[in-house]
């Protein structure tokens, strides 16, 4: 019996030393004279003298969320690090929309993201440090983000998601205090339509990105998805778009996310070894 007992607790031991682990760091932001709270999931691959290089996915948190949301959205993401090889990045956006925004210096959440975190992650853990190694996605605001980021630099991300997006902010002048980062709309309408991810669709050419974006049925931001969907189509810009039962929740974007990253894992399987 007691050799029974020394066995399980051995097996449980070497569970628990090869597994992912979830690193709560502040990431020091030049732009913005600050540190960022970010949470960092990071697979028994990447980990120890054997590591590996490992994809990475950057997960955006939605309006009043933090870099905290997507570990509790999504409690396995740990264990799916591991069962992928992916390294889960999630950084603090607070309300920014994930601009740099023209009217406020200290909000520089697109520098911020897309060059500054990305040099510190691939500075300090085992990555795959080129664009065929990195994806962005997220949700509401953060899809918005994510599409966002991705579609201004496609020389660091090459592939791109959003759940839930606020694809096109013009239809919600007084929500979510864009106006903070903008100017209102009445004033500052040219800004407003430079601004969402919609009206970007015109620098892209088909390839450029992995594009996937999804919406509920039930959720305000469906019409906007759609019309981005439309427009990609016009423009014959190849990206994979998907309605489902379901609302602007966390319910939805718990189910949600597994397609992403299994789009994701698509893509870098498909790049392996590519820069």
């Amino acid at each position: 019996m007691k050799r029974q007992i020394v066995l399980v607790c051995m097996l449980f031991g070497v569970a628990f030393a090869f597994a992912a682990k979830v690193d709560t760091l502040f990431v020091e932001s030049p732009s913005m004279k600050k540190e960022v709270q970010v949470v960092v999931v990071l697979p028994d691959a990447a980990q120890g003298r054997k590591a590996v290089s490992c994809p990475v996915v950057y997960l955006l948190h939605g309006y009043g969320g933090n870099a905290k949301t997507w570990v509790e959205i999504k409690p396995n993401l740990p264990q799916i690090a591991d069962e992928k090889g992916i390294i889960f990045v999630c950084p603090d956006g607070k309300n920014s929309w994930y601009w740099d925004s023209p009217k406020n210096p200290s909000y520089r959440y697109e520098t911020f993201v897309s060059s500054e975190l990305v040099k510190y992650i691939d500075e300090h853990y085992k990555t795959i440090a080129n664009r065929k190694g990195r994806a962005i996605t997220g949700l509401s605001m953060g899809g918005h983000g994510a599409l966002w980021n991705a579609i201004l630099h496609k020389d660091t991300f090459g592939a791109c998601g959003s759940m839930s997006g606020g694809v096109d902010i013009r239809p919600f002048p007084k929500n979510w205090r864009m106006s903070s980062q903008l100017g209102d709309i009445e004033s500052n309408k040219e800004l407003w339509d430079t601004h969402t991810v919609v009206n970007q669709v015109d620098s892209l050419q088909n390839g450029d990105l992995a594009i996937t974006f999804d919406c509920g049925e039930n959720d305000f931001f469906l019409n906007v998805n759609k019309d981005l969907h439309k427009r990609l189509l016009a423009r014959k810009i190849d990206h994979d778009f998907t309605t489902r039962p379901g609302a602007h929740n966390k319910t939805y974007w718990k189910n949600s996310i597994d397609y992403h990253i299994l789009f994701f894992e698509k893509f870098f399987k498909e790049n392996e070894g590519g820069k």
